[in-house]
Formats: C-alpha cells, structure tokens, sequence
C-alpha cells in the first residue's frame, strides 16, 4: 500500500467515527427526547446528558489534534468502554448496542494507526526480539 493511500484510508476511517461521534455530541447537547428516553433507560439521569456531551466533546478535540490523536483514542477507548459495560448491565442487543462502541473504537484506532507512522512502529511484530524505540 502506498503511503498515499495509507494516509487517505486513514484519514476515511477516522472521519467516519469523528462524523459519528460530532452527531452523538450534539444530540445530547440538544436534548432531544430520544436522548432523554435512552438515558432513562439506559439508568442514567437526563440531566447527565450535558456533562456526557461536554466529556466528549473534549474527547473529541483531543483526538483531532494530531500531537495528541493517541491520547484521545485512548480516552476514546476507556468512554466506549463505560457505554460497552451499560449495555451489557442493562441486557441490549449484542451486535447493535453492545458491540457499536467496540465498531467505532476500530475506526478510530484503525484511522490512527494507518496515519501514525509512529504508532505502526509500535505495535509492529517482526521478530521475536522485537525492540521497541522509546519515543
């Protein structure tokens, strides 16, 4: 694969979880009723909805920034995985509301890996004597 598009590929897959997670932010800031229904499902108090769009927005900003994009994936990571443990406390469906975070996580990491020449050295496996450069 070219480095091209490598870069191209990249920048797709993030821009489709970016576009997703842009409207999952602004939905709940907006607080329209199927926000407000789902977080009374989901066991959590309406009211939460700004401080949820607030920490994803942050999220977001974080991950966009190329200096800090790995530590926005890696807060990405840990609020996806709070949505993961919901769903299965309160029983969803697996492959549409369990599994989705996990979806979106992909597309991030993917988008950042295939971007980050750093990053793909990182997690590269070649040899059993695989030395890792401190960056």
């Amino acid at each position: 694969m070219s480095v091209a598009t490598r870069l191209w590929t990249g920048r797709t897959l993030s821009a489709l979880a970016v576009l997703f997670l842009i409207f999952d932010t602004v939905i709940k800031f907006l607080e329209i009723p199927p926000v407000t229904e789902s977080f009374t499902q989901l066991g959590y108090s309406p009211s939460l909805a700004w401080t949820i769009a607030t920490i994803e927005l942050v999220c977001l900003a974080v991950y966009l920034w190329p200096r800090t994009s790995v530590i926005g994936a890696v807060l990405w990571t840990g609020h996806l995985g709070g949505a993961i443990a919901t769903h299965v406390r309160v029983g969803s469906p697996l492959f549409s509301h369990v599994l989705f975070p996990i979806y979106i996580a992909a597309l991030l990491w993917g988008g950042l890996l295939l971007r980050d020449e750093r990053l793909r050295r990182l997690f590269a496996v070649k040899s059993p004597n695989l030395q890792i450069p401190i960056l």
